[in-house]
């Protein structure tokens, strides 16, 4: 499993840059309807059924978006923060490279998900399917924790998702990919952990929907998010999977 995903790593990180930026400007777009399932979710059965009820539907819709991407083999940053660095640390690609990767699928995801939440800041009021009201509920769950949760919770989340990527490798079936990627961001959006391109989507719908997110408040969340997923994929999953793999195949 270790070599399969060093080898498709190898891959990623040899793409040209048009390529590796439409792929991450797709995931950026897709991962934005799990976040806007949870806006009509809650506007529609809002004061009708418990919160308790409400959050755990919330925390199912949520994982919407991150299938469309693992399914759909789009670019996600806080994917290739684990994978990518493989090639790495057995010494078949350059630091420069996997720099590279990172800042294009970034940049890309960012975009991407600015793009659909002024589409859905837009759209959802416009269907009456989405109150600006909740975006703002939404947007303020990310934005109201003090720096240090934010960052420890952005590692959680890519911990999470760094053993995703490792899971949907090992899987033998669309069917067990699928579990696999609900189990784990269903996990992420039911603990409302730091996942920096859904939670840009989160807090942006507010934001475009004048619905009290501030910029300063995202660009905050923005910074601590992203490093705590580049830690949490990078070091638990990248670093210690990898050493304790290679070692076990060099005993």
């Amino acid at each position: 499993m270790l070599e399969q995903q060093t080898a498709r790593a190898e891959e990623e990180l040899r793409r040209p840059a048009l390529a590796l930026f439409l792929s991450g400007l797709t995931a950026g777009l897709d991962v934005g309807f799990g976040p806007f399932a949870m806006a009509v979710n809650t506007t529609l059965f809002k004061g009708t059924l418990p919160d308790p009820i409400i959050t755990l539907l919330n925390a199912n819709l949520y994982s919407i978006g991150f299938v469309f991407v693992v399914l759909g083999y789009s670019a996600l940053f806080t994917e290739q923060t684990a994978s990518a660095v493989q090639p790495v640390l057995s010494r078949r690609a350059s630091a420069g490279s996997l720099f590279r990767l990172w800042a294009i699928v970034l940049t890309a995801n960012i975009l991407g998900a600015a793009l659909f939440s002024s589409f859905a800041a837009i759209l959802g009021p416009a269907l009456n399917v989405v109150e600006p009201r909740v975006l703002g509920e939404i947007a303020h769950r990310m934005v109201a924790k003090p720096w240090w949760v934010m960052l420890l919770s952005g590692v959680a989340a890519g911990w999470l998702m760094g053993l995703l990527a490792w899971l949907v490798t090992a899987a033998r079936d669309t069917t067990s990919q699928l579990i696999c990627v609900w189990l784990t961001t269903m996990l992420i959006g039911l603990s409302g952990m730091h996942h920096s391109i859904a939670g840009t989507v989160e807090i942006l719908m507010g934001l475009f929907a004048g619905a009290g997110a501030t910029a300063s408040g995202y660009l905050t969340f923005l910074v601590w998010s992203v490093l705590g997923n580049a830690l949490g994929g990078v070091f638990f999953v990248a670093g210690l999977k990898y050493s304790h793999i290679r070692k076990s195949v060099e005993e």
